[in-house]
């Protein structure tokens, strides 16, 4: 099947291998030219046989309106465009239907499985028309897991199920890994666990608490056993907030997610503002001792 790919960034690059791989003639576009295949937007759609294919793989925001809006300009009716970066679920009806005018589907396209996906295959999550989804099936099989098709792929639903099962499963993957760093901190602060990596390595098979996430800080750990080469620096890309939102619209408790998004901010701040104030507070009303700026070195 012919495709044509815009973003060839970690995942774009490695989904065009993948893809290639399995005998898929890919057409990509990225503005470093020492990646793409083509000049412009404009030049892929030359390059595209009609009814054409195109999955947009860019940051979500500005980025991914800029995109598929000069897509609508140079694509033809019939055409199809497959949303698969992280944009927020709110955003694909507009999508949709700016493209709609145009003749042109669209599909959103939840994937997981980053710089492993080359060799591991994507998860996936879509939201579109069944006609739709049908029709882009022979990619998502190529870049799917290996296995039953339902283990890797899922047909959410219409139009932005797809990225809101994506928003999800990204808040879920925050308090996952929230989950995993709190229990190697408690490992490493107690001198009777003599390599807090061996535990992590021994939980990869037969736990309860194995995953890929719990081997990946074990592989993390093994590089690099007390992770001095790593700042605690952590952003966040937007889906774990856009969870905990979704989940005051919708009534939901999330608070594992919520903690775990909060946790991020406060990796951010050299001196915390909150305890700071808590320090301050048991000092007024207990006359607990407070760390002044000038004893903490």
């Amino acid at each position: 099947m012919q495709l044509g790919l815009i973003g060839l960034g970690k995942m774009g690059f490695n989904m065009r291998a993948r893809l290639r791989d399995g005998g898929h003639d890919v057409v990509g576009f990225d503005p470093r030219p020492e990646v793409s295949d083509v000049a412009s937007l404009a030049d892929l759609a030359a390059r595209l046989s009609a009814p054409r294919v195109v999955w947009v793989m860019v940051p979500s925001g500005t980025v991914t309106d800029s995109t598929i809006s000069e897509l609508a300009g140079v694509l033809s009716p019939g055409d199809l465009v497959i949303d698969g970066g992280n944009s927020r679920y709110t955003e694909d009806g507009r999508h949709a239907n700016l493209l709609a005018e145009k003749g042109i589907a669209f599909i959103d396209a939840g994937v997981s499985g980053g710089i492993w996906g080359l060799t591991e295959g994507y998860g996936l999550m879509v939201g579109g028309s069944d006609a739709d989804v049908a029709r882009a099936m022979p990619i998502f099989e190529t870049l799917r897991p290996p296995g039953p098709l339902e283990d890797g792929f899922v047909h959410v639903g219409p139009v932005g199920a797809g990225h809101f099962a994506k928003m999800v499963h990204n808040g879920i993957e925050y308090a996952l890994m929230t989950a995993y760093a709190e229990g190697y901190e408690m490992l490493a602060a107690e001198d009777l666990v003599k390599d807090p990596q061996a535990v992590y390595q021994a939980w990869t098979n037969g736990t309860v608490v194995r995953s890929w996430l719990q081997q990946l800080l074990a592989k993390a750990l093994k590089e690099d056993p007390s992770l001095s080469d790593i700042s605690g620096y952590t952003e966040d890309s937007g889906e774990g907030r856009w969870t905990v939102e979704e989940a005051i619209r919708l009534r939901v408790p999330v608070p594992g997610i919520a903690a775990s998004l909060f946790a991020r901010f406060l990796s951010r701040q050299d001196e915390s503002p909150t305890m700071k104030a808590v320090a301050a507070l048991r000092n007024q009303f207990g006359g607990h001792a407070v760390k002044r700026v000038s004893e903490s070195g």
